[in-house]
């Protein structure tokens, strides 16, 4: 899967600024394209329960960095995704 990582706030709930240099890289992710799954041990396809759009959280050092187009990207297998965030109105409309 292809994973955009989602720029982490630059200021702290104090008003804070952080500068550049203390910044850690942001562990989550807009979900940009999804292949078609992964082969089980029997060789079966095994679609992927990530789709297009979701938002992910995945660990510091997830993923293989990729430039395409000028813009930075991770490739990142599905196992390396931790989670996935779930908005107030898609948590209200599951309800």
């Amino acid at each position: 899967m292809l994973v955009r990582r989602i720029e982490a706030e630059e200021k702290t709930a104090g008003g804070i600024i952080i500068p550049d240099t203390a910044k850690e890289k942001p562990m989550e992710g807009e979900v940009v394209a999804v292949g078609p799954g992964a082969r089980d041990d029997s060789g079966k396809l095994v679609e992927p329960a990530v789709k297009a759009g979701d938002r992910a959280l995945f660990g510091k050092w997830s993923g293989t960095e990729v430039r395409i187009d000028g813009e930075d990207l991770l490739i990142m297998k599905e196992s390396d995704i931790l989670g996935i965030i779930e908005t107030t109105a898609e948590l209200k409309k599951a309800a």
